[in-house]
């Protein structure tokens, strides 16, 4: 069951870990969204990345960067309150002081931040799976998102880096600030 650290550090897994799972990729389907509704789940894999998508979600997560921690709160804890639906992520999100301004500031609902991280989870195991010799596109995953992806790679993974810099370590990811102002 995925939670709001899920949520925040979905990117991580995308670009760190990808290759651990990516056995498990060569089923017929690809889905990050267990647990969620029919409707939630075609949502999540209808979604279609855009550059003003991407955009709008990278100054999202700069605004996020000084709140990770308090967003994060599973850290250092065994709690598993999954959220089974996309507004009980956006919630979640939204009960975070700051967190619903922060977003709201970048141009998104914190819906559309929820469903872009989890569209953008879904197409990285995607792209990774087609790239696997003999490898396929999972149903349902609209292979423009997986050039979308593939296109913008780096940026992504230096958004990763970005998040786990800021994610439960204590680093408010200011000296990453520092480096965009150079």
């Amino acid at each position: 069951m995925l939670n709001r650290h899920s949520v925040q550090t979905s990117l991580v897994v995308v670009v760190v870990a990808i290759a651990a799972i990516g056995p498990a990729l060569l089923t017929p389907a690809v889905s990050v969204a267990q647990g969620f509704s029919d409707s939630d789940t075609r949502e999540i894999a209808s979604y279609m990345l855009t550059e003003s998508g991407l955009a709008k979600y990278t100054q999202a997560v700069k605004n996020l960067g000084p709140m990770a921690n308090r967003m994060s709160s599973t850290c250092d804890s065994d709690e598993d309150e999954g959220e089974q639906s996309l507004d009980q992520f956006a919630d979640r999100i939204e009960a975070t002081p700051g967190a619903k301004a922060a977003i709201q500031s970048a141009g998104m609902t914190a819906r559309e931040y929820v469903v872009f991280t989890l569209s953008l989870f879904q197409t990285g195991l995607a792209a990774w799976a087609v790239s696997q010799p003999g490898g396929k596109l999972p149903p349902g995953t609209a292979m423009a998102n997986v050039n979308f992806y593939r296109a913008h790679e780096a940026a992504l993974q230096a958004l990763g880096k970005r998040i786990q810099a800021a994610d439960c370590d204590g680093d408010d990811g200011a000296e990453d600030d520092k480096e965009d102002e150079r």
